[in-house]
């Protein structure tokens, strides 16, 4: 075989962000995007809670203690973890906000199916990768408060509304009710997105069940990814004052389900415009 002629080998970039592997698998299977159809079924929020006795989820508790305490900038918790721990978590602690000094958070292959909002805390944060985590369909407007954020490794085929297929989001009680003045933490994930809302995404404030508005937005989050970010705001104030959504997804925030019309699907991404 010439030199010509022999395979191009290309490295393995994520090689060092897997961690061990054991029996078993490290996350579970997810069907809520239908790659392969033509036709999608209506979605919904993964209604997992987390186990916090879980031996992975207290693993995870030390190593955010870790990082925060020695101010790494490089923080890729699950290679620390056991195949059958990283199954174990499907989620983030709040402790996540005390990691201010990560500027790149790898979190390869998770079994993850949200992020909490204290994300937004994470404020040197640069790049994010939560690349190949397939049940992690939608991300926090919290966000979109990492000003520092340039890159991000998402699997776009995995998120709502992704411009190659545009799966429906799931639906949002789009206005107050009764039932919603009641106390917000302890709510079904299955509904809501999480365990807990607290805070509005947009002005930080104390959100009572009965003011609470859910919608979706579409935004370009860093230089390379258009994300799926649901809103809790506290009132129709802060949804009123939530930036216009990337161009070439819905137009406007909205609360989701099958019948909000989303532009054709489409195998040319929407261009980051330099004013955004």
């Amino acid at each position: 075989m010439s030199e010509d002629s022999k395979p191009q080998v290309f490295p393995n970039r994520w090689a060092d962000a897997t961690g061990p592997g054991d029996r078993g698998p490290a996350r579970e299977r997810c069907g809520c995007i239908e790659y392969a159809s033509r036709t999608q079924s209506p979605t919904r929020f993964h209604p997992e809670r987390q186990d916090t006795t879980a031996p992975g989820w207290i693993r995870l508790l030390e190593l955010i203690e870790e990082a925060a305490a020695d101010g790494r900038e490089v923080f890729k918790p699950l290679v620390e973890l056991t195949a059958e721990q990283r199954r174990q978590v499907v989620t983030l602690p709040a402790t996540i906000a005390e990691l201010t000094s990560v500027k790149h958070l790898v979190l390869y292959g998770s079994n993850l199916v949200r992020i909490p909002p204290e994300i937004g805390a994470m404020t040197s944060l640069e790049e994010f990768t939560p690349y190949t985590s397939y049940r992690l369909h939608w991300f926090p407007y919290e966000i979109t408060r990492c000003l520092n954020l340039r890159r991000s490794t998402v699997s776009s085929r995995a998120v709502y509304g992704n411009y190659k297929q545009r799966p429906p989001f799931p639906p949002l009680r789009a206005a107050a009710t009764d039932d919603r003045a009641a106390d917000l933490d302890d709510v079904d994930p299955g509904v809501w997105g999480a365990t807990a809302i607290r805070t509005c995404s947009v002005c930080d404030e104390r959100v009572h069940g009965a003011n609470l508005r859910q919608v979706w937005i579409s935004l370009w989050t860093s230089g390379a990814d258009v994300l799926p970010l649901l809103v809790n705001a506290c009132s129709t104030a802060c949804v009123d004052a939530l930036p216009a959504p990337t161009e070439g997804y819905v137009p406007t925030p909205h609360t989701g389900g099958p019948d909000i019309g989303q532009p054709p699907a489409s195998f040319s991404p929407p261009r980051l415009k330099r004013s955004e």
